[in-house]
């Protein structure tokens, strides 16, 4: 119970702080495309991101998230700036709130809280 309460207060601290960064509250998916903007390297299109580019962002978020417990290995940065990861063993099937929880402990040690 100690743990999810302190996920808890931390996952707060860090809506407070995005919120105070950002203007407004960000949900789950507008965090993992933060962190995919963070971890691309090639240049922003004048056009802003497709539908299809902003999908891909938060898979490599997903991917440099997990690649945090070993599930995932970076494998590299192709030329317009794309990580690439390599499946190191199968993420544990688990509910969507199971799912939530992992990503959000991941998150949350991504930025450092």
């Amino acid at each position: 119970m100690t743990d999810i309460h302190n996920l808890s207060q931390r996952w707060s601290a860090l809506e407070t702080m995005m919120t105070e960064r950002f203007g407004k509250l960000p949900d789950m998916q507008a965090l993992l495309y933060l962190i995919g903007i963070n971890e691309y390297t090639g240049q922003t299109p004048e056009a802003g991101f497709s539908k299809e580019q902003k999908q891909d962002l938060m898979h490599v978020a997903v991917c440099t998230l997990l690649s945090k417990g070993g599930y995932y290995l970076p494998t590299g940065i192709d030329e317009e700036g794309w990580p690439h990861f390599k499946e190191l063993i199968p993420v544990p099937e688990n509910t969507l709130d199971g799912q939530e929880t992992l990503l959000k402990a991941y998150i949350l040690q991504y930025f450092d809280l």
